[in-house]
């Protein structure tokens, strides 16, 4: 990563999501920067899902995809 993402906070939030019948779990698995250029972004993944989850990435401070994830 460069200085200037690591100043910064994250543009997005990564998440893991998972379907058990009808409900879907949203657990944050991760967070990515935009480049200051506009023309790529830096990935953190924190925890790597190891069943069929479908790796989402939503903008940070989305409240539907937070409350998703608390809701757990």
């Amino acid at each position: 990563m460069t200085k200037e993402t690591n100043k910064t906070r994250p543009t997005h939030r990564v998440y893991a999501v998972t379907k058990n019948g009808e409900k879907k779990f949203w657990q944050p698995i991760g967070a990515m920067w935009a480049h200051a250029d506009a023309n790529g972004f830096n990935l953190r993944i924190d925890y790597m899902p190891l069943n069929d989850a479908e790796i989402v990435v939503r903008v940070a401070g989305d409240k539907q995809a937070e409350n998703a994830g608390a809701a757990q």
